[in-house]
């Protein structure tokens, strides 16, 4: 299988696995698919987290904190036997209740199953992603909301926004999502081309055991930015490790030439005193000089 690394320049990313006579506009099709379901993934996870916090997402009239609600309309705020208000303001404060612990628990599991499959650590531990497991993911998920909340989310609420929407312009991470039809790969400076029905293999060859790093750009915008040969972390201990010799070397020149005449090395009857047992770098055993 040919392994295509997708980085991204915030530093995050994703691996995708492929074959050589796979036809370019499949392949970016399908890499497009992981990288929007990564997306949803963000949105669901932080919305289903406040969901088993917080409960039901409030109207958007009605968003803000709850304290100042009420002493700005007057009206009373609902609050259950188990309220906890929203920092946010987005979430009424009434989750489940103990009696439906267990479903708290499913929600937030299935969740962090789903932030640890879309998390960039899957490229250091060599784990390619796929269009269909991260939809069995999702589905989990919407299993663990049917569960705790049977009768329904409104409409408005982010979690069956991100759930079952396919529109998420409205989110958090609404510009980030791209159209597989007008999304260029691009490999070492080069375009995978969608003419002539072109293969990967048109483009990377056909061995099956490559592994490139490519990445994502709208069409038209042309190719990405080249990234700095060196790292941040190693171009900062590069510079301080110049500095210091700078500093070492400025320290030397401004040093007097006879300085060194000072040293101990330098002294001309050190070893005579050593020799007779005047210095104190000389010690033997039963012998002690005054």
């Amino acid at each position: 299988m040919v392994v295509i690394s997708i980085k991204q320049a915030d530093g995050d990313g994703f691996l995708v696995e492929t074959t050589t006579d796979t036809l370019n506009q499949d392949l970016i099709r399908n890499i497009v698919d992981v990288h929007n379901g990564r997306l949803r993934a963000q949105v669901v996870v932080d919305s289903v987290r406040g969901l088993a916090e917080y409960g039901v997402q409030k109207e958007q009239s009605l968003i803000g904190n709850d304290e100042l609600q009420e002493k700005l309309t007057g009206v009373a705020v609902e609050k259950g036997p188990h309220y906890k208000p929203d920092p946010t303001g987005m979430r009424c404060g009434n989750p489940p209740g103990p009696a439906e612990e267990n479903l708290v628990q499913t929600l937030r599991q299935t969740a962090l199953d789903l932030e640890e499959y879309v998390s960039k650590n899957m490229v250091q531990k060599r784990i390619a992603l796929s269009a269909s497991c991260l939809k069995d993911k999702l589905a989990n998920v919407r299993g663990a909301v049917i569960m705790a909340y049977p009768m329904g989310l409104p409409e408005y609420d982010l979690v069956r926004i991100s759930l079952d929407s396919d529109d998420l312009k409205s989110t958090f991470v609404g510009n980030e999502i791209l159209d597989p039809e007008q999304t260029s790969l691009w490999c070492a400076g080069k375009e995978f081309q969608r003419d002539n029905h072109q293969k990967v293999s048109d483009r990377l060859g056909k061995n099956e055991k490559t592994k490139v790093i490519c990445k994502l750009t709208r069409e038209g915008s042309g190719a990405p930015g080249r990234e700095p040969i060196v790292k941040e972390e190693e171009r900062k201990a590069m510079m301080a490790h110049y500095f210091k010799r700078q500093e070492d070397l400025k320290k030397l020149a401004e040093a007097d030439d006879d300085d060194y005449l000072n040293s101990q090395w330098a002294d001309t009857r050190e070893m005579k005193r050593n020799l007779q047992g005047l210095g104190s770098g000389i010690k033997a055993p039963g012998l002690r000089f005054p």
